[in-house]
C-alpha cells in the first residue's frame, strides 16, 4: 500500500481510541474538566454501563460563549500556551483532545455558562459535527451529555464488559476522585439509582 495522509474522520477515530477506551474513560476526562474548572459540586449520571448515557454536571467556572466551539477542536486548550508551560502544569488535563475524541465516537451535548455570560451556550455534536447551537438559560457551570457511546464504532462495543462491570469501573473512579477531593461534593446515579 502506498503512503498517504489519512482522512480527518479516520484520524479522529484513531485519536479517540487513545483517549476513550471505555465509558469510565469518558467519565474520567469530563470529571477532570469539572475539577479543573474549580467545581465544588459534580453530579454524574450513567445508564447502560455508560454506553447509553453519561451526563456530568458541575458548578464550575463554565466556558465563555465565544470559546465553547473552540473547546471541541483538536489541541484546543486553556491550560498551556507555550513549551515552557509543560514544566509547570498543575491541572489534571491539558492536551485538548478529550472533547473532540468523545464527539467522534458519540453524540455529545454541552450546556455551559461562565460568570460573564448573560445566558448559557448549548451545542449538540453528532459524529464530530456541530449540528445545533443556541443560547439557553442555566446557572454558572457546565453540563455535558454523552449518548450512544461507540454507536459508530461497533468494534469498540464488543470489547466492553457487561453494563454491571462498566458501572463498577465508573463507581470505582468516582470513589477515587471523591477521596482525593474531599472539598468537592460528588453524586453518582447509575440507571436511576
Amino acid at each position: 500500500m502506498p503512503i498517504k495522509l489519512l482522512e480527518a474522520q479516520l484520524i479522529s477515530k484513531i485519536a479517540a481510541g487513545e483517549v476513550v477506551e471505555r465509558p469510565a474513560s469518558v467519565v474520567k476526562e469530563l470529571l477532570e474538566n469539572s475539577l479543573d474548572a474549580d467545581a465544588t459540586q459534580v453530579n454524574v449520571e450513567v445508564q447502560g454501563g455508560g454506553t447509553n448515557l453519561i451526563r456530568i454536571s458541575d458548578n464550575g467556572s463554565g466556558i465563555p460563549h465565544d470559546e465553547v466551539e473552540l473547546a471541541f477542536q483538536h489541541h484546543a486548550t486553556s491550560k498551556i500556551d507555550r513549551l515552557a508551560d509543560l514544566e509547570s502544569i498543575t491541572t489534571l488535563g491539558f492536551r485538548g483532545e478529550a472533547l473532540p475524541s468523545i464527539t467522534s465516537v458519540a453524540d455529545v451535548e454541552i450546556l455551559t455558562k461562565a460568570d460573564d455570560d448573560i445566558t448559557g451556550t448549548y451545542l449538540h455534536y453528532s459524529a464530530a459535527e456541530l449540528i445545533y447551537a443556541e443560547k439557553r438559560s442555566r446557572p454558572r457551570g457546565t453540563t455535558i451529555t454523552v449518548r450512544q457511546l461507540f454507536r459508530n464504532v461497533p468494534v469498540r462495543l464488543k470489547f466492553l464488559k457487561s453494563p454491571a462491570t462498566e458501572n463498577g469501573h465508573i463507581a470505582n473512579l468516582i470513589t477515587q476522585y471523591a477521596m482525593a477531593y474531599p472539598e468537592v461534593r460528588f453524586s453518582l446515579i447509575i440507571d436511576g439509582r
